[in-house]
């Protein structure tokens, strides 16, 4: 079969990372149009194009060459990571996304007396993630019984199925809502960008490459400001130890005016209010913080 020289990445047709993916992908430069079917995206200006389908079958879409690239939960990935044969092509966590953050958890009745992972031996577990439960347990050194649902995970302890539950976790709503409380974390998750470990050596590997630069000049301004200031000379030591995390500022001269200098940061996170009155008391002045949009290293 010939080669594809377009780029294919999959990822949830629709659920709580849709909408960041897509967000995701169109600051890096990427625009798509829908077809009829809302299962296939066409990408407009790079050859890069979306497959829309449901999270859980990402990772075997990736493994099986249907697509190259997957936008998917951690959870997702390493749990097929685990359970996927041996003849499955072994995939790669290429990028960690930060956004669909939760966790996954053991959570135990309320008056159930936990006090570590030993409580639950000879206990039945109800979980969407046998692959994950298991090791968990193995590491340690628990025999529990692991009881594989595929969903409403949360009511088996009610149903008398199982005796505590392993299950994604975000708020706690639905552990208080069904009388539960969470008592070991097991993994913490969120979107990653999944691939191969062996990248194509074609076109492929090229727009993977070009994309992952983007994807990383997206991530690292995400939350980043640009710090803009006036300091004298005289006060630029103590105003520069009080600069947010970043690297080295960028100092030029004010026209007309030798004892001052204009101050230039890129600040890893927010800027407080608390911070700038700081850097204001050192000795700067005409503090603006701005929002970064692109950057490319």
């Amino acid at each position: 079969m010939k080669p594809r020289d377009r780029l294919r990445i999959a990822m949830q047709k629709s659920g709580r990372l849709t909408e960041p993916a897509l967000e995701l992908l169109k600051r890096c430069g990427l625009t798509f149009r829908q077809s009829r079917d809302k299962l296939f995206c066409f990408g407009e200006g790079e050859p890069v194009d979306l497959l829309l389908v449901r999270d859980d079958d990402i990772p075997g879409l990736i493994a099986q060459g249907v697509c190259e690239l997957g936008i998917v939960g951690r959870n997702v990935l390493d749990e097929f990571r685990l359970t996927a044969g041996r003849e499955s092509e072994p995939l790669a966590e290429l990028r960690p996304l930060g956004f669909g953050r939760c966790r996954l958890s053991i959570a135990v009745p309320q008056e159930f007396d936990y006090s570590g992972p030993a409580q639950l031996a000879a206990r039945r577990i109800a979980t969407s993630y046998p692959g994950l439960l298991g090791a968990w347990l193995r590491e340690h050194g628990v025999e529990a019984g692991v009881v594989t649902l595929a969903g409403s995970v949360e009511i088996a302890p009610k149903l008398g199925t199982a005796d505590a539950i392993c299950d994604l976790v975000q708020s706690g709503g639905t552990l208080v809502a069904n009388q539960l409380r969470e008592v070991d974390v097991l993994l913490e998750s969120e979107a990653v960008l999944a691939g191969p470990q062996n990248m194509p050596a074609d076109e492929r590997g090229d727009l993977i490459a070009l994309l992952l630069k983007r994807l990383d000049g997206v991530i690292q301004v995400r939350e980043s400001r640009l710090l803009l200031l006036q300091t004298p000379r005289a006060a630029l030591d103590a105003v520069t130890r009080l600069l947010p995390g970043g690297p080295q500022p960028t100092l030029l001269p004010v026209a007309g005016q030798p004892d001052q200098l204009m101050l230039q940061a890129l600040c890893a996170g927010e800027v407080s209010w608390r911070q700038l009155e700081e850097i204001k008391k050192a000795g700067a002045r005409e503090m603006f913080v701005l929002p970064v949009e692109k950057m490319l290293a």
